[in-house]
């Protein structure tokens, strides 16, 4: 039955976070709650955050290329300074129980550094990558919020649809109740009437439940606290008119915005990057580095500052050159592997895309014969109850007659709103693939 299908939709949640009291109300159209969840869901804010933190591993990376410049003191205190012995002749390297002070600083600038100016070009690629990350958890954000809110308005729909057979059920035993009473029908059609009556009872109460669980999932979504009462002025008829098959690209074109192969392409554009990054190791790097010193020996006292300082000054060119190292070539094997993987996994995923994408379109193709068809079925139905409740008041239909019509009424009112459900979510599905940005700013 559909209140099976609609339960199996809805975010299960415990019963005490139901019972707190309302604060407030807020009058919800897709478009709000679209707005709301992309301003207030944590999701989107800790993506946003992931963005920064990228650009500032970016600004750290090409810091590596500005000098730095240290500065450092010691003071050494000579106990027993050494002999040094050289051909028989023998001197002290220094002067026993002197200090001697130094204060040294340094610059040191790369001059040539291969590694960093690929690091800096990878983490540019890197930010890319974050924010097409960014980018797809609002999508998916946006694709959740769509369909939620499509299953709260599917739950309200069948609550009225429950609330409505209910109250038919419990009109049509009270007839028979009194009837029963003055002896016009037997006990057989009051217990009828009245199991018919406490079964939409219970439906109701499914359906009450089911729409408390689906606002429930809504609010999380959105990021708004449980105890702030929204409200929906919407049902799923309303959209009956927008149910038309979209003009959709299905090839693979139509997949140059879905979100999960654009990060696949930064990725290989990473991995690829990376190589540039391994393959610097094989270079060679330059390196310039200028210190200054003031310099005091063999002093007797401790007075630092009574020293007799004397300056020096060096520069010191370095050059690096790499000759072999055997896991710098092992690391460049496995980033190739890595590439070769990816790219399968691409492949893999594109055509996966392109059979969903297919699949959506046939399901909406679908849904909306369907819709017609069911919305035929729901006009007959609502005749065959009103023909069997003239044929019961006259005599000439039975109990049982009537309760099957108004259940299979009920039934095809909920088939109704359930397809255009259905249509209206694989429509979102389709959006999400095509990666489209209608919410997007």
């Amino acid at each position: 039955m559909c209140i099976g299908i609609l339960i199996a939709n809805i975010l299960h949640v415990s019963a005490q976070s139901m019972v707190e009291p309302v604060i407030g109300s807020l009058d919800l159209t897709l478009d709000k709650a679209i707005e709301i969840a992309l301003a207030e869901n944590p999701v989107i804010k800790i993506a946003e955050k992931e963005v920064r933190l990228k650009q500032v591993a970016h600004t750290e990376a090409w810091q590596a290329l500005l000098p730095t410049l240290g500065v450092s003191a010691t003071l050494q205190h000579t106990i027993l300074a050494a002999t040094m012995n050289l051909g028989g002749n023998s001197f002290k390297m220094g002067q026993d129980n002197t200090n001697t002070a130094t204060g040294t600083a340094t610059l040191n600038l790369p001059l040539f550094a291969p590694t960093v100016y690929q690091n800096m070009s990878l983490t540019k690629e890197d930010i890319k990558l974050a924010q097409e990350k960014s980018r797809s958890s609002k999508l998916d954000l946006i694709n959740q919020v769509t369909k939620a809110y499509y299953a709260t308005i599917l739950a309200q729909d069948s609550y009225r649809v429950m609330e409505k057979s209910f109250r038919t059920a419990k009109v049509n035993y009270d007839v028979v109740a009194e009837k029963y009473n003055v002896g016009k029908v037997s006990e057989y059609d009051k217990l009828s009437a009245e199991v018919q009556m406490r079964g939409m009872n219970s439906n109701l109460v499914t359906a009450q439940t089911g729409f408390s669980l689906a606002t429930l999932k809504l609010k999380v979504l959105m990021g708004i606290t449980e105890n702030i009462d929204i409200i929906i002025n919407d049902s799923l008829s309303n959209y009956r008119d927008v149910l038309v098959l979209p003009d959709a690209d299905t090839s693979e074109n139509g997949l140059k915005n879905n979100s999960s192969l654009r990060q696949m392409d930064m990725n290989i554009t990473l991995l690829q990057r990376t190589r540039k990054v391994l393959k610097t190791s094989f270079m060679p790097t330059l390196s310039m580095a200028l210190s200054g010193q003031y310099q005091s020996l063999y002093n007797k006292d401790w007075n630092v500052f009574g020293y007799n300082y004397s300056p020096s000054a060096s520069m010191v060119f370095t050059l690096n050159i790499p000759i072999y190292k055997a896991s710098d070539w092992t690391k460049l094997k496995t980033n190739k592997i890595k590439i070769a993987q990816l790219q399968d996994q691409r492949e893999d995923t594109r055509r996966k895309l392109l059979m969903s994408i297919e699949t959506y379109m046939q399901n909406m193709a679908s849904t909306i014969a369907q819709v017609n068809s069911n919305a035929e079925a729901v006009k007959q139905a609502e005749k065959a109850v009103m023909i069997s409740s003239k044929r019961y008041e006259v005599g000439r239909g039975t109990l049982l007659e009537l309760n099957q019509s108004e259940t299979a009424e009920t039934q095809a009112q909920l088939t109704y709103v359930q397809s255009i459900y259905d249509y209206l979510t694989n429509k979102a599905d389709l959006d999400y693939a095509l990666g489209k940005e209608q919410y997007l700013k």
